[in-house]
């Protein structure tokens, strides 16, 4: 079977999120995180983490590119165990069941985003429209075949088009030294 896993490609992810995934994690959308509050007033690493980051069920850190990769049924469970336990002590699961149950659903849906090939490289967007919470999903694989991936590597975008969101970096770093 095959599963996603963190990945990091730079160091990125340990500033844009508050928590970042250690690469190498098992990773779920981490969706849930989300439903109970309004994603619209979400400010800062925590709006980062809603708009493109996977959780690494470990550490619950995010992760903006997941990877697809083999999974034995022993390392499922044990992902799916992590999960439950995470969801029980820090998200109140009603009991243990609840939450097995609850990870393994969050599972099933990680293994359906898997029908790439083994290595392929997953981002997400998420977004907040109308009340609900839309996921858009993307994959990266690298031109020519398989190969060893940089950073700066170059990559097919297959599936849906880039959101059209624009982000001005020069307005953003003025802000951040008080430049207004």
């Amino acid at each position: 079977m095959k599963l996603i896993r963190t990945i990091r490609l730079d160091p990125s992810d340990t500033f844009v999120f508050e928590q970042a995934a250690e690469p190498g994690e098992w990773a779920v959308t981490g969706t849930f995180i989300f439903a109970d509050g309004d994603p619209g007033n979400l400010e800062g690493k925590m709006r980062a983490a809603f708009r493109s980051g996977f959780l690494g069920v470990a550490t619950l850190g995010w992760s903006t590119l997941v990877q697809i990769v083999e999974a034995s049924d022993d390392d499922r469970l044990a992902a799916v165990d992590t999960l439950a336990k995470k969801l029980a002590a820090h998200f109140g699961a009603p009991s243990i069941d609840d939450a097995v149950a609850a990870a393994e659903e969050e599972f099933e849906f990680a293994a359906s985003l898997c029908n790439h090939p083994l290595d392929t490289l997953v981002a997400m967007h998420r977004s907040h429209d109308g009340g609900k919470i839309r996921e858009a999903f993307r994959t990266l694989r690298p031109k020519d075949g398989p190969k060893p991936l940089r950073a700066f590597a170059f990559l097919d975008v297959v599936g849906e088009e880039e959101p059209a969101e624009q982000v001005d970096l020069a307005a953003l770093a003025k802000r951040d030294k008080g430049d207004k």
